[in-house]
């Protein structure tokens, strides 16, 4: 069987090394080469150059659903269409185009979190477990027929980037088995439940801002999804009465019982950490970092940063609340 691998984020280099030791693989379609940084340096995805290294054919069509995007993929005469991370919708013309269709690899349990920011919102969601499910592909996003979902449990310390490190590695053998049956003529086909679905848009850096009218307990998975990006931040005002926005790390204190206090209002200021209430219960932080600082424990950083019990943080889209 004739195999295309289509994927651009990093999750997806475990699975295409996979694919290339399987062989049979026709060649890689991963996003352009983008330009990073103030330099605006072109740079190549990362599966790109493993790729390169392997031996492996890449095409790169700036919009996939263009004539010159279906060419050249129908040039590379895939059997199949393997999907992971690529990055752009792919037209009904190119699903219809592989003799067994087009399936993706997708990092949740389906129909639960579908939608980019999946990895993010299994954590921030509180789940108890996450996983990896192929699917096939229909035009409607995320919600083809599964063929294989494979579940990992999730404890109260995981992160945004442990969990996707750890799908990452889940993915080959899910794969590989879903795969297997493809060829096998073996394969099943589960329609999702839609009356379970659930959608997670793509993330933005903006909502890493913390809300403090959430709960304690929201707010502790909320900061763990998103490191580490967009990371987790607020806003107060320094000694001189300057915006400073301050950023946040995993790993603190949740804190359910505390006094007659505002949300975003700072309870305690200790070398044990910053005590910030919230719309239920409170948050001690331990490790903090402002803006053009280092990441410091809190010890360190009340050093030379003047927080007080009393002082507010709040959004900067309303500094004065």
């Amino acid at each position: 069987m004739r195999t295309l691998f289509m994927g651009t984020g990093e999750i997806a280099l475990p699975s295409f090394r996979m694919m290339v030791e399987r062989g049979g693989l026709a060649g890689l379609v991963t996003q352009p080469d983008r330009p990073v940084g103030r330099s605006s340096r072109l740079r190549p995805p990362r599966i790109k150059t493993a790729a390169g290294d392997l031996g492996v054919k890449v095409v790169q069509p700036e919009k996939i659903g263009s004539k010159e995007g279906l060419d050249e993929v129908a040039a590379l005469e895939p059997d199949l269409i393997v999907v992971m991370a690529y990055g752009q919708i792919l037209p009904r013309t190119l699903l219809e185009l592989p003799r067994y269709g087009c399936i993706n690899v997708h990092a949740s349990l389906l129909p639960r979190h579908r939608g980019a920011s999946c990895i993010q919102a299994a954590i921030a969601a509180g789940d108890s477990e996450s996983g990896v499910s192929i699917i096939y592909m229909t035009e409607e996003l995320d919600a083809g027929d599964i063929i294989m979902k494979v579940a990992i449990p999730l404890d109260h310390e995981e992160t945004g980037e442990t969990l996707h490190d750890r799908l990452a590695e889940l993915a080959p053998a899910v794969l590989s088995e879903s795969m297997n049956c493809i060829a096998s003529g073996e394969v099943s086909r589960n329609p999702q439940n839609e009356s379970l679905a659930t959608y997670a848009r793509r993330l933005h850096r903006g909502d890493g801002e913390l809300n403090w009218a959430h709960s304690s307990k929201d707010l502790e998975c909320r900061i763990r999804a998103h490191d580490p990006w967009p990371g987790s931040f607020t806003s107060f005002h320094d000694a001189r009465g300057r915006v400073k926005r301050l950023k946040m790390f995993p790993g603190g204190t949740v804190m359910e019982e505390i006094g007659n206090v505002s949300p975003g209002e700072i309870i305690r200021v200790s070398s044990s950490g910053i005590t910030v209430a919230c719309g239920t219960g409170a948050m001690r932080f331990h490790e903090v970092q402002v803006e053009g600082g280092n990441r410091l424990p809190v010890a360190e950083f009340i050093k030379g940063n003047l927080l007080l019990a009393g002082d507010c943080f709040f959004s900067l889209a309303s500094p004065g609340e």
